[in-house]
């Protein structure tokens, strides 16, 4: 699958073609930038990692005049065909916890984060209307920066502010988490152990910074929170400050907030300090004695280090550092004031490697010495990889890549299904919508899933049991002829109550449990486990001769330890999207941290017989 990837800066438009059927996948790199005067560069190379850049004015004056020139490039190169458009989205919200299919819908969520991200969502939704408009029966597909941050636990994403702002989605979101999520990959590549056994913190240092803790493969915290403003000083922003600046100012210099967050996001950071924001001018400067330079080098490097100690603690621990960026991969001396004084976490640098890694081909070289226990590493960061990788996961998942950055990749002639964890939801009948939400409630769509007659509904209800309960469990829509409730079994023990394990449907002689929603409650029937299932469109079962009700086995060999699930209930059907859904018991078993790849053992070693089964 050939996919188009689109990413706006304020000054540029990055476009790449990614053909997932090559190992050197990103067959075509673009990059307008430098508008000024009556035209722009064009910065581009044709035929993989390896080939060489080329440069050329182009007379386009402006973004929407460089995007309208992006299919006649392409054709120019002979990509004019590709199947999808990756758009990178900074701001997702609450609502988009990974890739998702654009329509208008989706396009109305972009636009309220924008007052999340007022400097770069407008940006994103001028190259998605822009690309819809150019290429209209496509499908479209935003991958968020916030996404990977949705695992970060409610302890460290919560801010202590009244209730009424936490409900306006006031929350830590954190952001470059397609960056922090490739680097997590990569390391665990470059080390050659599974990710879903490291502590990792990933330092992506440019104009923008952050820092992420990667517990165990998952986001745990990372340093920006409900903007790109929180955490490090960064290149024309402040990071941390006191809150309490707005009052001082407001008194003081008559400032009202517009204005002050103007400054602390345009006009501070090394920007404020020193009068530029490109650190390689600073450094220099530096080197020369001047006073200011060496301040904010000492600032910068002090707030990164002050990160990597919280989030080791957080972590319990640390396995390796990794530096990505324009400044993390260019800067050996901002690397070495970062990581003096953390001997004392058994991470020491080799000098000589960390002043000349090389990068070439996305290389992950280690630049920590001999003796260091925690592993120091720099790559380049490969966002738009990362984009394409996810569309292609989301609109083809039964594709093989040939570059998977997971530990132990699929056999090549293995059959592959991509294996996704399923967290306890409720499916609701219309009469119990009415009971929990009001009469004449229907459900409100927040966001899609993978098998697309399915979706995420707003609501969620609270589920009591005779010793404790949930809250702010996600229905999903549409609604069901009957009530469905599914948890695992380690849920069971928690509420109280024992559940039998039941393929989706099979309701009958199932316990009793309370559902309260903000207009009531009622007591239903309906509580399962579910079990294990695989979802087949019809054209991949019968590639793989199997038919709805087979039963097959299933190995997982990329999480901590392998594991083989038996006797895995096929279902069959022209809509669905290809993918196994196991529940948070058998993805903890299997040591699982994030969405992965399953090998399919054929033929079946307990058949069983043919026809439908329960939806």
């Amino acid at each position: 699958m050939r996919v188009l990837v689109f990413n706006l800066g304020s000054s540029s438009l990055k476009f790449g073609i990614f053909d997932s059927a090559l190992a050197d996948n990103r067959i075509f790199k673009g990059e307008f930038a430098d508008f000024q005067g009556e035209g722009c560069t064009l910065r581009y190379r044709v035929g993989g990692e390896h080939a060489g850049e080329y440069t050329r004015r182009e007379a386009a004056m402006d973004l929407p005049g460089a995007i309208a020139r992006v299919p006649a490039v392409l054709a120019e190169f002979g990509y004019a065909a590709f199947g999808a458009l990756g758009h990178r989205v900074v701001h997702g919200g609450e609502w988009f916890q990974g890739a998702t299919r654009i329509d208008a819908e989706v396009i109305a969520r972009i636009e309220q984060c924008a007052t999340l991200a007022p400097l770069h969502n407008p940006l994103a939704l001028l190259g998605i209307r822009a690309a819809m408009a150019l290429w209209p029966t496509l499908p479209q597909v935003a991958v968020f920066d916030t996404a990977f941050h949705h695992s970060i636990p409610d302890y460290a994403h919560t801010y202590a502010v009244p209730t009424l702002w936490r409900e306006r989605g006031l929350r830590r979101y954190g952001f470059h988490g397609t960056s922090h999520h490739y680097v997590a990959l990569r390391v665990a590549e470059a080390l050659q152990r599974p990710l879903a056994e490291l502590r990792l913190i990933s330092c992506h240092l440019g104009n923008g910074a952050s820092v992420c803790a990667i517990s165990h493969g998952r986001s745990l915290d990372t340093s920006m929170g409900m903007t790109p403003m929180e955490g490090l000083v960064m290149g024309t922003r402040a990071g941390d400050v006191d809150p309490g600046i707005f009052a001082f100012l407001a008194r003081e210099f008559g400032l009202d907030a517009a204005a002050v967050e103007q400054q602390l996001n345009g006009a501070s950071g090394l920007y404020a300090l020193t009068g530029t924001a490109d650190l390689r001018h600073i450094e220099q400067r530096a080197t020369s004695g001047e006073a200011q330079a060496q301040l904010a080098l000492q600032l910068y490097a002090y707030r990164v280090r002050k990160y990597i100690g919280a989030y080791a603690a957080a972590m319990g621990g640390l396995d390796a550092v990794a530096f990505t960026g324009g400044i993390g991969e260019n800067s050996a001396d901002m690397r070495r004031r970062i990581c003096e004084r953390l001997e004392f976490l058994g991470l020491y640098l080799d000098g000589d490697r960390n002043r000349a890694p090389v990068l070439d081909n996305f290389a992950a070289p280690a630049i920590h010495a001999l003796d260091s226990r925690v592993r120091v590493l720099v790559t380049q960061t490969n966002e738009q990889y990362m984009i394409a990788r996810e569309v292609g996961l989301l609109l083809e998942p039964l594709l093989l890549e040939p570059q998977l950055l997971e530990p132990q990749s699929p056999q090549p002639n293995a059959v592959q299904i991509p294996v996704a964890t399923s967290a306890r939801h409720v499916h609701l009948s219309q009469n119990a919508v009415e009971a929990l939400f009001g009469a004449g409630h229907h459900l409100t769509l927040e966001r899609h899933l993978s098998q697309i007659e399915g979706w995420a509904a707003v609501e969620t209800v609270e589920l009591i049991g005779p010793k404790n309960s949930f809250s702010k469990v996600r229905v999903l829509g549409p609604v069901r002829p009957q009530t469905q409730i599914e948890i695992s079994h380690t849920d069971t023990f928690t509420l109280g109550i024992d559940a039998p394990l039941r393929d989706s449907g099979v309701l009958d002689n199932t316990p009793l449990i309370r559902l309260r929603g903000p207009a009531g409650e009622i007591t239903t029937p309906g509580l399962i486990v579910a079990a294990r299932h695989i979802h087949l469109n019809t054209s991949d079962a019968e590639r793989f001769g199997l038919c709805d009700g087979d039963r097959v086995d299933v190995k997982l060999a990329q999480g901590e330890r392998a594991v083989s699930f038996a006797n895995t209930l096929v279902r069959v059907k022209d809509t669905y999207v290809s993918e196994m859904h196991i529940d948070t018991d058998e993805a903890n078993a299997a040591g699982l941290a994030q969405r992965t790849w399953g090998e399919l053992l054929l033929p079946p070693r307990t058949p069983r017989g043919r026809g439908n089964q329960p939806a």
